[in-house]
């Protein structure tokens, strides 16, 4: 699959930025790297298998301290690539309430 028909203008990290998947119960989480973004969505490279993980969600750990990141949804898989589409934050999230991630 290809990673060309994107929405908006995308940033290009030459050596990736390290990130995290994890699930939105928390339940399995995956390192990668961030090898380009956008406003509205990313590629990632997973070093670990996503098999029998249900990817369709999960939130992307921006910072070591899991205050930075975004809920996502999976669009495409290609190997070890994935890209990924933010989700708009609900407006519970808006208000302060924050879920709890441990990273």
């Amino acid at each position: 699959m290809a990673f060309g028909k994107r929405k908006s203008e995308r940033v290009v990290f030459a050596r990736g930025i390290p990130v995290r998947m994890v699930s939105i119960d928390g339940a399995w989480t995956r390192h990668c790297l961030m090898m380009d973004a956008s406003n509205t969505g990313a590629r990632l490279t997973v070093g670990d298998s996503l098999a029998g993980l249900d990817i369709k969600e999960f939130f992307l750990l921006l910072s070591a301290t899991g205050l930075a990141y975004r809920r996502c949804r999976m669009v495409r898989l290609a190997g070890d690539q994935i890209g990924i589409e933010f989700v708009t934050p609900n407006r519970t999230w808006a208000k302060g309430v924050v879920p709890n991630v441990t990273v």
